[in-house]
């Protein structure tokens, strides 16, 4: 395992998996899987960014700290590692930004499409 800090804190939280929900938040909510995970995430992105806009570094930094742990709660409970997740960050280094990002769009959009059920369409008035 490596010393550094998001990888010592993401043993410390897959380490409280299974434990007492009344005892560790960290496997509160580790229990309520990634709906809850994802909601509180979102929550604390949000901080973030308002953080980000109206408040001073100290308190920035603070909110970022707790988007990266809530972020690495949300990779462990899916069963990700931090490793996998720098294994596409060095995949995503052999091309540019931009055309990264437009393969995911239409990777995105493909996968929409597919679990969108098929509409029908509406009779046309005469």
């Amino acid at each position: 395992m490596s010393n550094h800090p998001l990888d010592v804190l993401f043993a410390e939280i897959k380490a409280r998996k299974g434990s007492d929900p009344a005892k560790s938040y960290t496997a509160k909510l580790l229990q309520g899987g990634p709906p809850k995970i994802a909601k509180k995430l979102g929550e604390e992105a949000a901080e973030t960014i308002i953080a980000a806009l109206v408040e001073d570094k100290a308190h920035f930094v603070a909110e970022c700290a707790d988007v990266l742990y809530h972020l690495l709660v949300l990779i462990a409970a899916r069963d990700a590692t931090p490793k996998d997740v720098y294994a596409q960050l060095i995949r995503r280094r052999a091309q540019s930004g931009l055309d990264e990002k437009a393969s995911r769009k239409t990777i995105a959009v493909a996968a929409i499409k597919a679990k969108a059920p098929a509409r029908k369409r509406k009779k046309a008035k005469a």
